[in-house]
């Protein structure tokens, strides 16, 4: 399997008027899977029950959030890890520091390394 790509014209970020325009590789998805998706693919190849898989599912969703929010790092064996990081403003001193600093968070997702080894053999083709 390949993955199709498309071509997109980008300015240079920051550069009033964008600036000079180049030709940048953007790939091009052929769909959005669910869970429902998901779990027939799972049933498919396991012993497990579509009710069975879904009940794991939704639960990931459930529980991962709660225990990021914790300030856990969650290693889902193959799959990868997941963690917390956080941007802030800069303060002159340490003592200046403190919540009011932080910007925003966001979810970071390390790919295990079957998905590691993925991305490396991957085929491109121009859409």
């Amino acid at each position: 399997m390949s993955i199709k790509f498309n071509i997109i014209e980008r300015g240079e970020p920051g550069v009033a008027g964008g600036g000079t325009k180049r030709f940048y590789a953007s790939a091009q998805t052929t769909g959005n899977l669910g869970i429902e998706e998901l779990t027939e693919q799972i049933e498919r190849i396991s012993t497990v029950s579509g009710a069975d898989i879904r009940a794991v599912l939704y639960s990931i969703v459930d529980v991962v959030p709660q225990l990021l929010s914790n300030g856990n790092i969650v290693s889902i064996g193959d799959l990868g890890t997941f963690r917390v990081s956080i941007s802030s403003e800069p303060s002159d001193t340490p003592e200046e520091v403190s919540a009011a600093n932080i910007k925003k968070a966001k979810i970071l997702f390390r790919p295990g390394k079957k998905f590691s080894s993925m991305l490396k053999t991957l085929e491109y083709k121009k859409a």
